[in-house]
């Protein structure tokens, strides 16, 4: 698997990266994970805009989703003729809420670009992935994933607090893109976000080999972030997510 940061910024884009948005790709299919905004534009500095096979959606927040409106766009209005309709994966609801975005309707508007799937309970198979899904600590219905091929395994936290669900979900993950938001010492709203202390202790507890923090708020500072997780008894490689970071698993 290789995997690209394509934006890692949290709850809103900063001044140096869009919002969540990762690609993941192997034998030559090509997957996103969340669209949130301002990734499609950062997408086109990496791969070509309109050579995605498939899209999971964690969750419905705008920072992990909204991208989708404009890459409607991109896929029906393309001059060269319009791109095959793809996969999206997500939570309960998502073609509505996407559609309600931009003002159309689920079927056939938004429906000429996107096959819309509601994530199953059980792993499944999307192109060469197997991927397993969990419901995260968050106040909407999360999602977190793993990714597994050729014996690789990427997990994704998406968003979440504090949760068994997640160790588990990243247990012995070669790549762990874990969320972390907030920083210590603050009066952070529970069962919402993690900070770099909690995401290394994750880390830990799952027996990840390598830890990208991402997520970050434009309002913190990484160096303390990265600070917190390397003092959480996490003792693999710790990162900050960069935009254009490519990660070979």
């Amino acid at each position: 698997m290789r995997v690209t940061v394509i934006g890692c910024s949290g709850s809103f884009p900063g001044p140096e990266s869009p919002a969540s948005g990762y690609l993941v790709e192997a034998e030559g299919f090509s997957l996103l994970l969340d669209i949130g905004n301002g990734t499609v534009g950062s997408l086109q500095r990496f791969h070509d805009v309109l050579d995605i096979d498939a899209i999971c959606i964690t969750h419905l927040h705008p920072d992990h989703c909204l991208d989708l409106t404009v890459y409607w766009i991109a896929r029906v209005y393309c001059p060269f003729g319009r791109a095959p309709q793809i996969p999206v994966y997500g939570p309960n609801g998502t073609a509505e809420h996407m559609a309600k975005a931009y003002e159309l309707e689920p079927n056939p508007d938004m429906g000429v670009a996107f096959d819309f799937r509601t994530f199953p309970p059980d792993p499944f198979r999307l192109g060469p992935f197997r991927i397993t899904t969990a419901l995260m600590n968050h106040p909407v219905e999360a999602y977190g994933l793993r990714i597994e091929h050729g014996g690789r395994v990427l997990a994704y936290s998406g968003d979440t607090g504090e949760s068994d669900a997640l160790v588990e979900l990243a247990r012995g993950a070669d790549l762990f893109l874990c969320e972390a938001a907030f920083v210590e010492g603050r009066e952070n709203p529970p069962d919402m976000h993690l900070t770099g202390r909690t995401a290394g202790e994750h880390a830990a507890r799952a027996g990840a080999g390598h830890l990208v923090l991402t997520h970050l708020l434009p309002w913190n500072d990484p160096a303390v972030t990265l600070a917190e997780a390397k003092m959480s008894g996490f003792t693999g490689t710790i990162e900050l997510a960069q935009v254009g970071t490519v990660y070979d698993l």
